[in-house]
């Protein structure tokens, strides 16, 4: 008859039982006013987020829209990002940000281009319009007194 082989526990494994401790040993030394600080960062957080979709709305814009823009306007060393980058900075997956580049192109905020060093024929530079350009600048605009509440959120959490 074969030998029960034990379960594995990954939780009582070596490696991670001191991340396990030093996570246990600071969830349990949170404090009330720690609790506070986190829900009034989460509550700034929500109402930048609510912010910015009533502004972006303002230009007939979608949320999404402003996002993708940011991202593409704010990546760093340049002015421009591939669908694989912004993928990652949007946080969602590839064939969504290729519907969303194809939505915002349609509406003349973004326009493709190829790889500008002409290497490789599958990179495909993501820039913005001059139309692009004019609205992510009046809702960044628009959204300078949420950015500094939210400053003060985050400089609140440290």
């Amino acid at each position: 008859m074969a030998k029960a082989q034990p379960v594995s526990n990954a939780a009582n494994h070596p490696t991670n039982h001191a991340t396990n401790q030093a996570r246990d040993a600071h969830t349990a030394a949170l404090t009330k006013q720690e609790y506070e600080r986190l829900a009034e960062f989460r509550y700034e957080l929500r109402r930048y987020l609510r912010q910015t979709e009533l502004e972006a709305r303002k230009l007939d814009l979608t949320p999404q829209h402003y996002q993708l823009m940011l991202a593409v306007k704010g990546f760093p060393g340049r002015d421009w990002a591939n669908i694989t980058e912004l993928a990652e900075r949007l946080q969602i997956r590839h064939n969504a940000v290729i519907g969303l580049v194809n939505r915002a192109e349609a509406r003349g905020l973004l326009e493709r281009r190829p790889d500008s060093n002409g290497g490789d024929r599958r990179i495909v530079e993501i820039h913005l319009t001059e139309q692009g350009e004019q609205a992510l600048l009046q809702l960044a605009s628009a959204l300078h007194d949420e950015r500094a509440r939210m400053r003060s959120a985050m400089a609140a959490l440290q």
